[in-house]
């Protein structure tokens, strides 16, 4: 499996057991890394396309894999005891949607009050066909003054790609075009599932 460069700057695991078990998840299924991390600490890591639950079995053995720390969202509601202390474990991040501020402030608050901050989201917010990808990642990204990292889960190669670093501007429709040119509708597992106006061929 090809080794990729990680600069110091990005938040890691250090976890042997984790690298071992995701390395073998990986080779089991045959995938490979592809592409190289940014020279950023934050930034919001937008992996696409969603259209199977093995796109979450796949991302956990890449990040696992690389002994990097990616966060994610979760409703404040399930982050219960015990199950709250394995979701922080695994990066869980409690947001509460009916707060003053909403999920975009809270994101922001966090990303001010940390050195270091990946944040992975599915910008498509479901595995199903919807005409159009949410912004909401888009939006974190502008307010935290962050740029967002396109990942792609390309099930035509069997390649997680990780590409460069996308830098937000207030036009949060360009930035979506932008985000949304990197993918095509071949990197989906379910091709005829993919959200929005990605390519239809491949990159």
């Amino acid at each position: 499996m090809n080794e990729i460069n990680i600069p110091a700057c990005i938040p890691r695991t250090h976890s042997r057991f984790g690298q071992w078990l995701g390395s073998k998840v990986l080779n089991w299924f045959g995938w490979q890394v592809i592409g190289a991390f940014p020279e950023h600490s934050k930034f919001v890591a937008a992996v696409a396309p969603h259209t199977s639950n093995w796109d979450f079995i796949i991302a956990i053995a890449v990040k696992m894999h690389l002994q990097v720390r990616i966060r994610f969202l979760g409703k404040h509601s399930i982050f219960i005891w015990p199950l709250s202390i394995l979701l922080r474990k695994w990066g869980g991040i409690a947001v509460d949607r009916r707060a003053a501020n909403g999920v975009v402030g809270q994101v922001k608050a966090l990303f001010d009050e940390t050195d270091a901050l990946i944040l992975g989201l599915a910008p498509e917010g479901t595995r199903k066909h919807m005409p159009n990808w949410k912004t909401g990642f888009i939006h974190i990204a502008n307010a935290a003054q962050v740029p967002v990292v396109p990942m792609a889960l390309d099930y035509s190669k069997k390649q997680f790609v990780i590409m460069p670093a996308i830098y937000v501007s207030d036009d949060i429709e360009h930035t979506l075009v932008q985000v949304q040119q990197q993918f095509s509708t071949a990197m989906g597992k379910y091709p005829q599932q993919v959200s929005g106006a990605v390519r239809k061929t491949r990159y």
